[in-house]
């Protein structure tokens, strides 16, 4: 069973930051790649960044500059720093992670997902 937990969502202002966490969980020999996406009301889910483990990373264009994503692979965690955030970030921003079982088959897993709002 494998578990992805994201954190650190919430209300701000614009021009502020939040740091948001995905941590995953359960039995699985390795995990390849991690992303955070965002869905805002009545759009498609877009990627935000997208991490690997060696830490290749990959970025919407719209969003270079302006967030960071980061890894720790010993506690299987991953971080997106948004920085100068804009009322058009508001969504609710989802972890997927990609990932190696204990039998070499490959599996992505979404978490619940956390919601970011940004006021003017």
């Amino acid at each position: 069973q494998v578990q992805v937990v994201e954190s650190g969502g919430g209300l701000v202002q614009a021009g502020g930051s939040l740091r948001l966490s995905c941590a995953a969980s359960g039995s699985f020999f390795s995990i390849s790649a991690t992303g955070w996406y965002r869905q805002a009301p009545e759009k498609q889910r877009e990627l935000v960044a997208h991490i690997t483990t060696p830490g290749r990373t990959n970025y919407a264009d719209s969003l270079k500059g302006r967030f960071t994503i980061s890894r720790d692979n010993a506690e299987n965690t991953v971080c997106l720093r948004m920085n100068s955030l804009k009322p058009e970030d508001t969504a609710v921003h989802y972890c997927n992670v990609e990932l190696c079982t204990h039998r070499l088959d490959e599996y992505s897993y979404w978490g619940q997902g956390t919601q970011v709002t940004v006021s003017s």
